[in-house]
């Protein structure tokens, strides 16, 4: 694989992950975390910023027939488990656009389902046909690659994060603001301190955590933050791009 981008804790790779990921070591990644594409532009309509806009994101969201969306996630989610090592757990945010799909292949090659994470936006854009409830969650799917993995979770810290309480499996953050967007975003942008949240409580210090659909690169950004190593695989070079920008931040911010 040629690199996109490498420094000394982070790696990006521009292309395909559902070839790229067949070329990285088996049991070599401690942690995943996965956005994979929704499968929601279908020329639909949603809110922002009191606009009515297209839900299209681009053709890399689109696809034909759930036959398609299973073979998808069938064939990442394969290799994802192949690339974990024996003791590694995996990430998968998505909505009801997806999420199904994620969950049933999960199922098929037993993986083990730890927890159903509740991600609840308090500020979520307006149903505009009044029609449904407004949609203003995420799930996602926390998993050991299978049911003999001794999986990892800083239970003390997060107690001590959460007043002293035991964390619960809903948590409330806020979409990216405009700090988070300022050299450039992505339709699907995930907050850091979801990310933050997620790295701390399965991952430690020097752990090699993967991305394969790096997007506007929030988990590299947080992976560098908390010390860990990471490799960021993205077909789009202008997201890329936008992650190197923020990982220059990180530097920036590290060295003054």
């Amino acid at each position: 694989m040629k690199n996109y981008f490498k420094d000394k804790n982070t790696t990006l790779i521009n292309g395909d992950s559902l070839k790229l990921l067949k070329k990285i070591d088996n049991e070599s990644i401690d942690l995943i975390f996965s956005d994979p594409p929704y499968f929601l532009s279908g020329d639909g309509i949603t809110c922002k910023n009191g606009k009515m806009v297209s839900v299209n994101k681009g053709d890399w969201d689109k696809i034909d027939t759930y036959k398609e969306i299973e073979t998808f996630n069938s064939i990442w989610l394969k290799e994802c488990q192949r690339i974990l090592k024996k003791d590694g757990t995996i990430w998968v945010s998505g909505t009801h656009h997806n999420i199904f799909s994620i969950g049933n292949q999960m199922k098929l090659f037993k993986y083990k389902i730890l927890n159903i994470v509740t991600w609840n936006k308090p500020n979520p854009p307006p149903n505009l046909s009044c029609r449904y409830f407004t949609h203003s969650t995420e799930q996602i799917i926390w998993a050991g690659k299978n049911d003999k993995t001794k999986h990892l979770y800083n239970y003390d810290l997060m107690k001590k994060i959460n007043d002293n309480k035991q964390m619960k499996d809903v948590w409330i953050f806020t979409a990216p603001g405009k700090k988070e967007k300022r050299h450039g975003k992505h339709p699907t942008q995930k907050p850091e301190s979801l990310l933050e949240r997620i790295i701390l409580s399965s991952s430690n210090e020097n752990d090699v955590i993967l991305d394969p659909f790096n997007g506007s690169g929030t988990t590299g950004v947080i992976a560098k933050r908390l010390n860990r190593k990471y490799i960021g695989i993205d077909m789009d070079k202008e997201y890329l791009d936008l992650t190197i920008k923020r990982l220059n931040d990180e530097n920036n911010l590290f060295n003054s």
